[in-house]
């Protein structure tokens, strides 16, 4: 089975940082575009970044632009995302999400095809 699992979720303070994982079992990731989501309460899901199957590409939204950074290690079948000064308004579900048709970074949610169980971060005063 294709499964994806984020993990690394917490609480932060604002201006605080952490690290999210996005780790792959059942496909080799190096074959997927993979993209980051987000959700908070009473609010759309939200693309905030991808990186393409050779991470040469990435693309994030202006809500987040400067302040996080996505990576991959494809020896480790894992996507990383890296959040810095994070903010009250950052606080959400997050989810990764792989995108098998395509080579390069899409930040809409209908095009993946896997997704994983999310991982809540809350940022507090």
């Amino acid at each position: 089975q294709l499964q994806l699992v984020e993990s690394g979720g917490g609480l932060v303070q604002r201006g605080g940082s952490l690290r999210l994982s996005c780790a792959a079992s059942g496909f080799t990731l190096d074959s997927y575009v993979i993209g980051w989501f987000r959700q908070a309460p009473g609010k759309e899901r939200e693309g905030i970044s991808c990186i393409s199957s050779s991470g040469g590409t990435t693309e994030y939204s202006d809500s987040v632009k400067g302040r996080f950074t996505i990576s991959r290690d494809n020896a480790k079948n894992t996507v990383f995302l890296q959040m810095n000064s994070l903010k009250l308004e950052d606080t959400a579900v997050y989810y990764c999400a792989a995108a098998p048709k395509f080579k390069i970074c899409v930040l809409e949610a209908e095009e993946h095809d896997y997704w994983g169980q999310g991982t809540q971060v809350t940022v507090s005063s």
